[in-house]
């Protein structure tokens, strides 16, 4: 009996990512979950400019690699031109919440049927460790070498609590991947997601706290550790909207 192997939607390569980051994890969520639901077949995936900008080696389904912050876009066209297949983007914060910000707000407004697969570590991760939208005050990095100060630079965006507002969003939930209950947690989130785009429910995201040990600074352990005591404080978990469980309650 099988009790553990590869998911067939992963690729059987070594992955570029750095020691400790959890991208890796990611990525295996992201295929168990297209393997569980059959649809590796026709399941295309979109990869912009940051780390994982060479997704497309790592997945056996087609990928389209998107300009910096346009993986939105690219995924309304490729799912407006192939409506049967399952789309999904694969997005850092410095590419989501900075130069794609409008194409993530715009795509859900519209609510597009695509899963969008967020990863925020809180700091541009593939250039060096830069100050990112998703950076919390007072967070050390490359370029805010004392801390961000937000009245200089102004708040960090909260892209969950800010697609919760628009009425186009379908699903949006922020999840995890520092512990084994809460990759259990992301994963039950991403396959939701799929499924609803299965169903032809909607624009659905994934928000997930990933780490990044390099630009950090610190080691994998200690970068786990400070998920828990400085992300999930700042960036709560949970379910920030459900339409149709919440249509389903009334």
């Amino acid at each position: 009996m099988i009790v553990f192997q590869k998911p067939k939607a992963l690729a059987d390569c070594e992955l570029h990512y750095c020691p400790g980051c959890t991208h890796g994890i990611i990525h295996r969520l992201v295929a168990e979950c297209i393997d569980e639901l059959g649809v590796e077949g026709r399941t295309v995936g979109v990869a912009p400019v940051g780390c994982s900008v060479f997704a497309y080696n790592y997945f056996n389904c087609d990928m389209v690699e998107a300009a910096h912050g346009r993986a939105p876009a690219v995924a309304t066209g490729l799912k407006r031109a192939y409506p049967d297949n399952i789309v999904f983007t694969y997005q850092g914060d410095g590419d989501l919440a900075a130069i794609g910000t409008a194409e993530t707000v715009h795509s859900a407004a519209r609510g597009e049927n695509i899963t969008v697969i967020f990863v925020n570590n809180a700091i541009y991760g593939m250039t060096g460790g830069q100050m990112a939208p998703t950076t919390m005050p007072g967070q050390v990095t490359q370029t805010s070498p004392y801390g961000r100060d937000t009245s200089a630079v102004g708040w960090p965006v909260r892209v969950c609590e800010m697609l919760s507002q628009v009425d186009g969003a379908a699903y949006l939930e922020r999840v995890a991947v520092n512990s084994v209950q809460h990759v259990r947690a992301a994963k039950k989130a991403i396959k939701k997601a799929f499924t609803y785009q299965t169903e032809g429910k909607g624009f659905s995201l994934v928000e997930v706290l990933s780490i990044c040990p390099t630009n950090w600074g610190m080691t994998p352990q200690k970068a786990l550790e400070w998920v828990d005591t400085n992300m999930i404080p700042y960036y709560p978990l949970g379910v920030y909207k459900d339409k149709y469980a919440q249509e389903a309650a009334k």
